[in-house]
């Protein structure tokens, strides 16, 4: 089954457009994404090539089949849930049978973890972002050679200086273990001696040791940050594929403002903790954003500084806490009613449908 075969809506029971402009949050150039539900014709839901969902090649357009729309309801998934309260300016196409999806027969206190929890994994999101940000790190990737240091006086100075200082070449020096004393060596220099050199060669992932004939002397004592390395190998190789995939006109706009944060990324962490409360203080909730419009544009262009923004998504996290343990949703939906109403649906549906 291909997406093709929804073009007539034979097989839909709704179709409408979401994201921001659900959320009346949309600009001249936000994305159009559509989302749906679909029945699996009669003949693929009882063979064996079951269908769970059809999308285009961006997922721009995405429909979900009956079976896991329910799924994922149960679950309290909030881009589902979102679904079953489209604005009526949203809908492209709706069948009757899909008004008998009353958001509140799925509305549980899992809402705290899907809503809230993952609003609180935006935070993180922001948090990683505003680091990248601030801290970039330059595509000249470092060495081992730079995370080693060289004892003198009280304290140390990078290995490269110590060795630019003396006119000494990294690969005409051998190192030997201290013992006792993990991560530091003694340091020797010969031009006689064939030593491995500090490190062989530029794209080497440890310091080498080698054999140091007797009587020689060392010219210094080294220390190798091995740790170091390791964190800045990892850092450097998240930055550079977070550079890659990066939306490019989004994150010229998060530079533009000035306010180093994903504005886009806060404004929808927001939206989110608001449609928790929402559910917890009154047992439903709205798609489209009236009362708290103005602010959200506001995240959205940048207005607030990154920790007050962080601030205040803290204390609404506490109060959703304390909303949700006083709250009347049950802890979880009713699985029972509701797999007696997919079943209900589904029968409904192929009784008035000739697929």
């Amino acid at each position: 089954m291909k997406l093709t075969a929804l073009a007539n809506n034979q097989q839909l029971l709704l179709k409408a457009i979401s994201g921001s402009h659900a959320y009346g949050l949309q600009h001249k150039d936000s994305d159009v994404d559509i989302r749906g539900v679909f029945v699996m014709p009669r003949p693929l839901f009882y063979g064996l090539s079951p269908v769970e969902q059809l999308s285009d090649s961006t997922n721009d357009i995405v429909f979900y089949e009956l079976h896991k729309f329910f799924s994922l309801l149960i679950k309290n998934n909030p881009n589902m849930l979102e679904l079953l309260r489209m604005p009526a300016d949203c809908i492209q196409y709706c069948h009757p049978l899909f008004d008998k999806l009353d958001p509140r027969l799925f509305l549980s206190r899992r809402c705290k973890a899907t809503f809230a929890g993952y609003a609180t994994s935006q935070i993180k999101k922001a948090r990683g972002l505003n680091k990248k940000i601030i801290n970039p790190i330059k595509k000249e990737r470092k060495t081992v050679l730079d995370f080693c240091y060289v004892a003198e006086g009280g304290g140390s100075i990078p290995l490269k200086h110590f060795l630019a200082e003396r006119k000494v070449l990294q690969e005409n020096c051998g190192l030997v273990n201290v013992p006792n004393m993990q991560g530091v060596f003694a340091l020797y220099h010969s031009e006689k001696h064939p030593y491995s050199g500090i490190v062989r060669g530029e794209r080497a992932n440890d310091i080498a040791l080698s054999s140091i004939p007797k009587g020689e002397r060392p010219i210094g004592i080294m220390f190798y940050n091995a740790n170091g390395y390791s964190v800045y190998c990892k850092e450097y190789r998240q930055y550079w594929e977070w550079v890659k995939k990066r939306n490019e006109s989004r994150y010229q706009n998060t530079l533009s403002h000035g306010k180093r944060y994903d504005a886009k990324n806060m404004m929808h962490t927001f939206r989110l903790l608001h449609m928790a409360e929402e559910i917890a203080s009154t047992g439903d909730f709205s798609v489209r954003r009236t009362k708290d419009r103005d602010f959200l544009w506001e995240v959205r262009q940048g207005i607030f500084d990154y920790n007050e923004l962080v601030d205040r998504a803290t204390e609404k996290m506490q109060e959703i806490e304390w909303l949700f343990d006083r709250s009347d949703l049950p802890e979880a939906p009713d699985e029972a009613v509701l797999e007696n109403l997919l079943v209900e649906l589904r029968l409904s549906f192929y009784k008035t449908s000739i697929s």
